[in-house]
């Protein structure tokens, strides 16, 4: 979602350096003489959160394949003190782009690029108008999780379903303004009265695990959710959400899921209680933001960029294995919401959405 950094998501082995040691190289870099050196600081989440870290290396990836003079490699941070320190040994060695992960990096990542003015910065999740040397990648996943709001109110047989997240950041409340959003206009447009629990968007309040990694967090704030009756419920809280979608996975089909960033198909183990995930296209954004860089294209920190709809920035990933269980109306009604929000006919807004 961290989330910004806080969309982090974990529990999962990092295999990146710690605080304090070498960040990890990739030795395999293509050939040519000069290398374009792209060094990525993830958050707290760690490069396997299976989400927005994950995804952001994945773009790192695709840009080494799109051209292989550019030279790629992370360092995990553990904590977030460890931020400055991490983007300072990258400008220290000289790295041609330092792409800083997640909305809660923001303010480390506007101190170090303030005192480098010349080093070439990118953020997934934030935008630091103070500095004009991030490139800021945000993503409007109020839409997405408009559509998968509307989605759940559409599968739901007890009639309530819920979310919660990992910190009250607008990273993190704009996937559950959208959702909430959506399942109103199901209700609007059904006459229905499907029930939201663990966000109330007029109020801003919800449950939060206040963490993004600890998967025992995350399974007893789903927990409370399904006591209150919601038999499908989106975690926006990195790797903590696992906890959820592992004991949905358990329950046998007493209840299910909606993932968040990265398809949760092909990113957990959990695919037969994922009916689909709200994706933010971070691979390619990051892609695109580091091949045109190498190239020697300007990149302008305004507006930078902003997934959505409209773009493919965002969007709702394949049902998978609840293909079949998704009736063809409902698919067609959500394919019709997506191309109503692309052309603006119909508005979805969240104090949280990218300005």
């Amino acid at each position: 979602m961290r989330i910004a950094s806080v969309f982090a998501m974990g529990g999962l082995v990092l295999s990146a350096a710690a605080c304090g040691e070498a960040p990890e190289e990739n030795n395999n870099a293509g050939s040519g003489d000069k290398k374009y050196s792209a060094c990525m600081v993830t958050d707290v989440g760690g490069i396997d959160d299976k989400s927005f870290n994950t995804s952001a290396w994945k773009g790192l990836e695709e840009a080494k394949k799109a051209n292989d003079n550019i030279d790629i490699k992370y360092v995990a941070s553990k904590a977030e003190a460890d931020y400055e320190v991490n983007l300072t040994q990258y400008v220290n060695q000289k790295c041609d782009f330092i792409l800083a992960v997640g909305g809660l990096m923001g303010d480390a990542t506007k101190k170090i690029a303030l005192a480098n003015p010349n080093q070439q910065f990118g953020i997934v999740d934030a935008k630091v108008a103070e500095a004009a040397n991030v490139y800021p990648m945000q993503f409007d996943t109020a839409q997405a999780g408009f559509l998968a709001g509307y989605l759940a109110a559409g599968m739901t047989k007890s009639g309530t379903v819920g979310t919660y997240g990992g910190l009250p950041i607008p990273p993190v409340t704009i996937f559950m303004d959208g959702y909430a959003d959506g399942v109103a206009h199901y209700n609007k447009t059904k006459s229905k009265t499907v029930k939201v629990v663990g966000w109330d968007k007029a109020a801003q309040k919800g449950s939060f695990t206040n963490d993004f990694v600890k998967q025992d967090e995350g399974k007893k704030v789903s927990d409370a959710l399904v006591a209150q009756g919601a038999d499908i419920i989106m975690p926006v809280a990195g790797g903590s959400g696992l906890g959820t979608t592992g004991a949905a996975k358990a329950s046998g089909g007493k209840y299910n899921t909606i993932w968040v960033d990265v398809d949760g198909c092909e990113s957990t183990q959990d695919c037969a209680a994922i009916i689909t995930t709200v994706e933010k296209n971070i691979p390619d954004a990051v892609k695109e933001a580091v091949v045109k860089a190498a190239n020697g294209e300007k990149l302008s920190a305004t507006p930078g960029y902003l997934g959505n709809l409209s773009n493919n920035g965002v969007g709702l990933a394949p049902y998978h294995e609840f293909d079949s269980k998704v009736p063809a109306e409902l698919k067609a009604e959500i394919d019709k919401l997506k191309a109503d929000i692309a052309a603006g006919t119909v508005t979805v807004t969240s104090a949280a959405q990218p300005k």
